[in-house]
């Protein structure tokens, strides 16, 4: 500890001391997590109100005017892994057109790993692999641009990849945006493999900082799992943070993501969102019950709808999840709070969050095995006792009145989402 100056006198050394000691308890209480079960309590939204206004500041040396809700799209991973090439990503953009997709917000095309030769090229550049993406990734992009989509590519902050097929970003981020910015890169997510044992905020500020100067209409989308709970300081650095490790297509996997993730509701909004990973919807793991409660959840916590199927080949429950327009329209509402779960008993839950106009998103989750009724308390979600609503069953696309309380009986592991608006 450095020494005081001899000028200073006792009583303003003690002051300091006493300011100093104020500022510790400050970035303490400052750090807590709001609970994830209960009702938004007075110390819960002044906590919330506070961290939101912490984000702005954040936001202003990052602000890039993307994300402004939460991202859509399609990402390779989930379902092909490595296997990917230049044909597959043209069917795919061709597909979310032809689906309707598109028109509903899916608009990123998104690339995964593996897309890149093992070495860079005497410049030191990165080099689309020859073999997959022979046209290269420029031409690629152009042509998901002429379908009106956007192109994403992938990268590491770390000496190679997760694959280890291709290298990381590490030491070389300016010249690797400047790179993607000349391809007309629209998106990048960017992992956390082979760190050299450099700090987790060193290697992404050092990409962000790239990205302001380079990469300013570049969605950034970092991955970082959650180890270092990116939630309390990534909204200066880019435009959504992974607060999970990666998701796995089953029910625990799933649960558990989503549970993980609403603790930090109060941090996400406009600009900046928490990403508890991609959605599974469609690739066989799961039932249609269940992949209905992923995509129902995941709308109400603005997450990201980044959908991980194939979307060329996609059954029609599948397209029926995913082309949900008034699930989504809870995704993509324009005020951006984050929905939470505050009830919960033995397994049946419900989660709820404000959207626009004074309304209300309500979910109604049942993770146990058997057939329950669930009841949603006005005070549990913010209404008063006394207000009359009308309820939009988002699924059935129904709608009916309710005051007080809402309740439906839930099969086993599915959910009941609805909207609603004070009469």
């Amino acid at each position: 500890m450095a020494r005081a100056p001899s000028s200073w006198t006792p009583s303003l050394a003690m002051v300091l001391l006493v300011v100093a000691a104020a500022a510790v308890v400050a970035s303490s209480e400052a750090a807590r997590v709001p609970a994830a079960v209960g009702n938004w309590t007075g110390e819960e939204l002044r906590g919330a109100a506070a961290r939101r206004g912490g984000r702005r500041s954040r936001r202003r040396a990052f602000e890039n005017g993307l994300g402004r809700t939460p991202q859509m799209g399609w990402n390779s991973w989930n379902h092909f892994g490595c296997g990917i090439n230049e044909n597959l990503i043209k069917q795919t953009a061709d597909a979310l057109v032809n689906t309707g997709l598109a028109k509903l917000g899916y608009e990123y095309v998104n690339i995964d790993d593996c897309w890149a030769e093992s070495d860079r090229d005497h410049q030191g550049s990165f080099v689309a692999n020859r073999q997959t993406f022979p046209s290269g990734i420029k031409a690629l992009a152009d042509y998901v641009h002429a379908k009106g989509l956007k192109l994403g590519i992938y990268s590491d902050a770390g000496t190679r990849t997760c694959s280890q097929k291709m290298p990381g970003s590490l030491d070389h981020e300016e010249q690797d945006v400047k790179t993607f910015s000349s391809w007309g890169i629209d998106y990048l997510k960017y992992d956390n493999c082979n760190d050299a044992g450099r700090s987790v905020m060193e290697r992404y500020t050092k990409m962000s900082n790239a990205m302001k100067t380079y990469g300013k209409g570049i969605f950034f989308s970092l991955c970082e799992w959650g180890r270092q709970n990116p939630a309390t300081w990534a909204g200066g650095m880019g435009n959504s943070w992974r607060t999970t490790d990666d998701i796995a297509d089953n029910w625990g996997s799933m649960t558990s993501r989503a549970d993980q993730n609403d603790r930090w509701a109060s941090y996400a909004g406009p600009g900046g969102w928490n990403d508890p990973d991609m959605l599974e919807v469609g690739n066989g793991g799961m039932s249609e019950a269940e992949y209905r409660s992923h995509f129902s959840i995941w709308a109400l916590a603005k997450a990201p709808l980044l959908i991980g199927c194939d979307v060329r080949a996609m059954s029609q429950q599948t397209m029926g999840i995913l082309s949900n327009s008034e699930v989504i329209a809870v995704n993509q509402d324009s005020q951006g709070a984050q929905g939470k779960k505050v009830q919960s008993s033995n397994g049946l839950e419900v989660w709820a969050g404000p959207l626009s106009n004074n309304r209300k998103a309500v979910v109604l989750w049942n993770r146990q095995g058997y057939q329950a009724t669930i009841t949603a308390q006005w005070s549990s979600i913010g209404l008063a006792s006394s207000t009359a609503v009308t309820a939009r069953d988002l699924w059935a696309h129904s709608s009916f009145s309710a005051q007080g309380q809402l309740s439906a009986s839930v099969p086993p592991h599915d959910c009941k989402m609805y909207v609603l608006t004070p009469n």
